[in-house]
């Protein structure tokens, strides 16, 4: 099983703070194998860029992650921009980083936006 497929078939995990964020170097293997995230200068955030199709299509598939996110407990932050450019931020803000539920989500994001409009 891939990466990608094993983050994807991972749950998120609620979290409250007391664990340490991921460090750089450990999120990067992750990032190879991921579509287009990238990780902010200061190693705590993911990011990924979308162009839509339309206004539309980037409602939709905001409305998309947005379920997902509830399904998880786990939400990113979500911009709409120029009525078509979509931009996903994830971090786990009790931690001040990463955790494996952002890979987790950036995981399952790949996966919707493979069938985005």
């Amino acid at each position: 099983m891939g990466i990608t497929t094993h983050l994807r078939a991972e749950r998120c995990k609620p979290c409250e703070g007391g664990v340490a964020p991921m460090a750089p170097g450990a999120v990067q293997p992750y990032l190879a194998c991921l579509s287009g995230w990238e990780l902010s200068p200061d190693g705590t955030t993911l990011s990924r860029e979308f162009v839509m199709k339309s206004f539309a299509a980037g409602i939709e598939l905001m409305t998309e992650i947005a379920s997902l996110a509830e399904e998880e407990g786990h939400h990113p932050d979500i911009h709409l921009t120029g009525y078509r450019k979509l931009r996903i931020d994830l971090s786990t803000h009790a931690i001040g980083g990463i955790s494996m539920n952002d890979l987790i989500m950036a995981a399952k994001i790949d996966a919707l936006s493979d069938n985005a409009p």
